[in-house]
C-alpha cells in the first residue's frame, strides 16, 4: 500500500528536496505541494493524502491553523499531520499536538528519520521523541492557561471511563515508552498493551498516541517533571 504524502512548506527548495527523497521510496509518493496552510488543507482533501508534512511558519494560514482544520474535519479523520520545525523546543509544536498533529520532527533530521516518521505516522503511531516527551510536552501541556483555545476540558472527564490497567498504560504512553517497553514494565504481552492503548484511544476520542499524551498531561494524570 502506497503512502500518499503532501508537502506543506513555503520554501520551494525545501519542498523539492523532500519530494525527491519521498518519491525515491517504493512505498511512498508525493501527491501535492502547498506553500501555505489553506492550500495544504485544500490539497489534503483533493489528493486524499495519508500524511501531511506541515511547516509551522507559513504566510497567510499557518501550519498550526491548518492542522486544526484537518483535525476538525470528519472527512480527514484518517489523515496524519507531522509538524516540521526548525526548533524542537517550541510551544507552537505543543499547540499543534493539541490541535491534532501526530508528532513533529526537526528540519535538520537525517533523511532516514524523515522517512521513518512518515511510516510511523501513517501507521497511526505518535512521533514523539524522548526529549520532547520529558521536556517540551510536560512543560507546556501542563500549564493552566484559561485563554488556551486548544485545551479540551472534557478530556479529563473522559478518564473516568478507563479501567485501572488502561490508566496505567496511558501513564506509560505519556512517558514516551513503546508498546514493547510498556509490556516489559507491566509484565504483560505487547499485544495486551496494544489492546489497552486502542481501547483508551477509543474511549478518549484520541486520533493516535500523541493525543493520548495530550490527555494525560492536560487531565493531570501525569505531572510535569520539575528540574
Amino acid at each position: 500500500m502506497t503512502i500518499r504524502v503532501l508537502l506543506a512548506d513555503d520554501q520551494a527548495l525545501l519542498r523539492s528536496a523532500f519530494r525527491v527523497l519521498v518519491d525515491s521510496e517504493p512505498d511512498m509518493e508525493v501527491v501535492g505541494e502547498a506553500s501555505d496552510g489553506a492550500e495544504a488543507v485544500r490539497l489534503t482533501k483533493e489528493q486524499h493524502a495519508d500524511v501531511v508534512l506541515m511547516d509551522i511558519r507559513m504566510p497567510g494560514t499557518d501550519g498550526l491553523a491548518a492542522t486544526r482544520m484537518i483535525s476538525a474535519d470528519p472527512e480527514l479523520a484518517d489523515v496524519r499531520v507531522v509538524i516540521l520545525t526548525t526548533f524542537e523546543v517550541d510551544d507552537y509544536v505543543v499547540q499543534s499536538l493539541r490541535a491534532g498533529a501526530s508528532g513533529f520532527l526537526g528540519k535538520g533530521s537525517e533523511p532516514e528519520e524523515l522517512l521513518s516518521a512518515i511510516r510511523i505516522a501513517a501507521g497511526g503511531q505518535a512521533l514523539l521523541s524522548p526529549a520532547a516527551t520529558t521536556g517540551l510536552i510536560s512543560r507546556f501541556l501542563a500549564t493552566d492557561d484559561p485563554d488556551d483555545a486548544d485545551r479540551d476540558p472534557a478530556r479529563g472527564e473522559r478518564l473516568d471511563s478507563l479501567t485501572v490497567r488502561e490508566r496505567e498504560v496511558l501513564v506509560q504512553v505519556a512517558g514516551g515508552h513503546s508498546n514493547d517497553e510498556i509490556a516489559e514494565r507491566l509484565e504483560v504481552s505487547p499485544l495486551t498493551v496494544k489492546t489497552h492503548v486502542n481501547r483508551a484511544m477509543a474511549k478518549l476520542g484520541a486520533r493516535d498516541r500523541a493525543q493520548l499524551v495530550v490527555t494525560a498531561y492536560e487531565s493531570g494524570l501525569v505531572r510535569p517533571r520539575v528540574e
